[in-house]
């Protein structure tokens, strides 16, 4: 099978966010994955996490998510995030991942999961001011907290962070 043009992509867009109470503590991650009228929402969480590990867990998960290559925009309020995967990464790689004052970049194994995850697609990573009126990423905020509330109420702390998913893309 070959690989497919730009053109002959699908199109979506997906907003994410991670939330934590205490870091680290209860935390909840989510995604809005939207193409044409079709959406998909996914979320999760972990029960002893960190704030960044769920806003790259919500990425991850989203672009999992998808089934086939695919052009994709993804919207964050996380500059963690974005500035990670659209900066600092190359570096990172390059440097073993170590960082510009040689100490060992944190959550490694999520970026790599992450780079592995947008591998198959073009991606466009865009931020956005958080609480600042955005109806995506107010709606993908909620859904975070919503399942950070569930993982502080109920989980076990080793638990995994487990997508639910909602409709089909």
């Amino acid at each position: 099978m070959g690989e497919c043009t730009s053109s002959e992509r699908q199109e979506v867009v997906i907003y994410t966010d991670g939330a934590c109470q205490g870091n680290p503590g209860p935390g909840g991650w989510a995604a809005v994955l939207r193409q044409g009228r079709k959406e998909q929402v996914l979320s999760g969480g972990a029960s002893n996490t960190t704030n960044n590990r769920m806003e790259l867990r919500a990425a991850i998960e989203a672009l999992r998510a998808l089934g086939r290559p695919t052009s994709v925009r993804i919207y964050t309020d996380s500059q963690y995030l974005r500035l990670g995967i659209s900066e600092w990464l190359p570096g990172w790689q390059r440097n073993g991942w170590r960082t510009v004052s040689r100490q060992r970049v944190k959550n490694q194994d999520l970026w790599k999961a992450l780079v592995a995850a947008q591998k198959p697609h073009e991606v466009e990573w865009h931020w956005v001011k958080g609480h600042s009126g955005d109806r995506g990423n107010a709606r993908v905020d909620f859904l975070a907290r919503q399942a950070m509330a569930d993982m502080g109420r109920s989980s076990p702390p080793d638990q995994e962070p487990v997508a639910k998913q909602l409709g089909l893309l």
